[in-house]
């Protein structure tokens, strides 16, 4: 599965491609690359079966904490993106970084 990403609004826009047939949900977990136990959390989107996708600006809420890195610092924030079948199964898995603030 690949992913990729770019900063906005209350959480990232993310493009999706390669994802299984039998996908139904997509999971996003962020990671803080310098700050690997901080909690950034993600969270959950329905999937329609489509083998791209675009997830747009803040369709993550709840669970999530935005990139926050204590100035002047910039970190890498890694994002995986995991498919999910009707079950609840991971079938695929894709990840994309960058940098915060770009």
């Amino acid at each position: 599965m690949n992913v990729s990403f770019r900063w906005c609004g209350a959480s990232p826009e993310f493009k999706v491609g390669n994802v299984p047939a039998a996908t139904k949900t997509l999971r996003f977990k962020m990671v803080d690359r310098q700050a690997p136990n901080y909690q950034h959390g993600g969270g959950e989107v329905a999937f329609f079966g489509k083998a791209s996708a675009s997830i747009p600006c803040g369709a993550l809420t709840g669970g999530y904490n935005g990139p926050s890195p204590p100035p002047p610092q910039v970190h890498d924030y890694e994002w995986t993106v995991t498919a999910l079948d009707a079950s609840g199964t991971a079938i695929a898995a894709g990840t994309a970084t960058r940098k915060f603030p770009e």
